[in-house]
Order: structure tokens, then sequence, then C-alpha cells
């Protein structure tokens, strides 16, 4: 190829440079490095340098589609990525995250988090989501949900974004920051506080997070276990009309309730993971 051909061919390259750049600034960078790249001399024509020209033009061309690429993204953006779960089934849905973290996905609730979950602990949440998070003082763990943001870094807290895209979010261990988009102001959360965005307004307001069972069957613990656990409760018929008074953490691990109901009524039990079934004895 000659020189003018090959000037031409890089003319055409450069003007597809991204839009963003004006014309007259294209034009004028163009003029730049033409200057240098095809300054006549009185030398013996050398391919090379026109090569060495092209691959020059190649980088620059490069280099910014790697800028326009590489601008920052929105949050959601950020989030939404490669690993999406999704709870299709009538039940609670389990799932442990790569920094060890738990979820329980209700009905018809999902989560979208990057491959790099372990370091850039942020994830996106549709519908209601408990998770109990893994302490990591040098990576918070942030849930995106429509405009809010609810940053941990080791807790248990519900966030619930409803079909009105209304924002709930009830903290039942440790501590939440919650900020709202193009909002300065931020709300820091206690036990038993619920933070709720509606309609481009916040609140913080008080909510029960325990179960009282105050003299009842112990059949009605039962109950309440399958019903939230999703674990069926077999009891010594002996022990059906047994009555006990007890307060729960509505979110409490499963095993630390069965373990405590074990230990009053010094029982046995079995948990069976494929049943979904526990046995006392």
């Amino acid at each position: 190829m000659d020189k003018e051909n090959l000037e031409d061919e890089l003319k055409k390259l450069w003007d597809e440079i991204p839009a963003s750049h004006s014309d007259t600034e294209k034009e004028a960078s163009w003029e730049e490095f033409r200057s240098k790249a095809f300054a006549p001399k009185k030398r013996t024509f050398k391919p090379w340098r026109y090569a060495a020209a092209a691959a020059v033009l190649l980088f620059v061309l490069i280099g910014t589609t790697i800028y326009f690429k590489n601008e920052p993204l929105s949050e959601t953006h950020l989030v939404a990525a490669k690993n999406v779960i999704e709870n299709q089934t009538s039940k609670i849905k389990y799932v442990v995250l790569p920094d060890s973290s738990k979820v329980e996905l209700s009905p018809n609730a999902k989560i979208c988090y990057g491959d790099n979950f372990a370091l850039n602990r942020k994830i996106e949440v549709d519908g209601l989501v408990y998770f109990k998070v893994k302490k990591d003082k040098q990576h918070p763990f942030q849930v995106f949900s429509n405009e809010t943001t609810t940053t941990v870094l080791g807790t248990c807290f519900t966030v619930n974004e409803t079909e009105d895209e209304d924002v709930i979010v009830e903290l039942f261990e440790g501590s939440v920051q919650m900020n709202v988009k193009g909002q300065n102001q931020k709300w820091i959360l206690k036990p038993g506080e619920k933070f709720t965005y509606s309609n481009q307004t916040a609140s913080v307001t008080e909510f029960n997070r325990f179960v009282d069972f105050d003299n009842e069957k112990l059949t009605s613990v039962s109950s309440y276990i399958e019903k939230n656990y999703g674990y069926k409760v077999i009891l010594p018929e002996e022990y059906l009309n047994q009555k006990i008074t007890i307060r729960i953490n509505k979110k409490e691990d499963l095993k630390t309730i069965v373990q405590l109901i074990s230990e009053m009524y010094n029982l046995n039990f079995e948990i069976n993971e494929d049943l979904k079934q526990i046995t006392f004895q």
C-alpha cells in the first residue's frame, strides 16, 4: 500500500472514533497526528515507518474504545450482572453466597450479583429477601433495591421491594446504613427498626422482630416452623399437648430453635434435609 492510500485508510479509521468526540476535536487531533506521522522528509522510503504509524493509530483507537467502555456505570448496571438466582417455587429458597453470607428468597424473589462478589459485595434485590451477612470489614455488603442502598458489615435484615416499587428494610441484628439515590441524608438503623421508602419519601419506624408463644401448645411452635422454615416437625405423641412459653427472633436460625426445644424437653432430634423434616424423640 502506497503512502497516499495508507493515509486515506488511516483517516477513515480516525473518523470512526466514538461520536462523543466533536468533529472539530477529531479533525484537530488528526492533523496533529498526520503532521508527525506523514511529515515530508527527504529520506529513503521505509515501509516499517507507516506500519508503525498504523500501530500507533490502532493503539489510540483501542484506547479510546476501552475508555468509553470503562465509563462509570450506574449502580443498577454494576450489580445486575453474571449471576441471577430466582425463587420460582412456593417455598423459601436458601442460598449461600460466594462470601459465605446466607440468603433466604421468598417466593418470586430474585437476586443478582457479579462474579467477583467475594471482593465486591454488591447485590441487587427484587422481592422479599432475608440476609445473614458474613462479617468482612474490608468489603462492605451493599444491597440495591429501587433507589435505595443498604450498606452493612455483618448483620441480619430483610429487604423487600414491593410490586409498587416501595422498599422496606427490617433490621433484626447489627446495624445498617440506608442511602437514597440523589439524597445526602443517611439513616442508621438499630435492631427492631424498619426503613420504608415510598413515593420518594423515607421514614424509620419500629417493628416487632420477635414472635411470642405464651403457655401455648408445643404444636403451635411446630406449625410456626413449618410455615416459616418449610420443615415438617414430628413430635412424640406424649408431647403433643405439652405447653411452652418462648420468645423467638423471627429470623432465628432453624437449628437454634430446634436445639432450644431439644434442651427444654430433654429430647433428641434428627433433621432430614432431603425430606425437609425434623423428628424429635
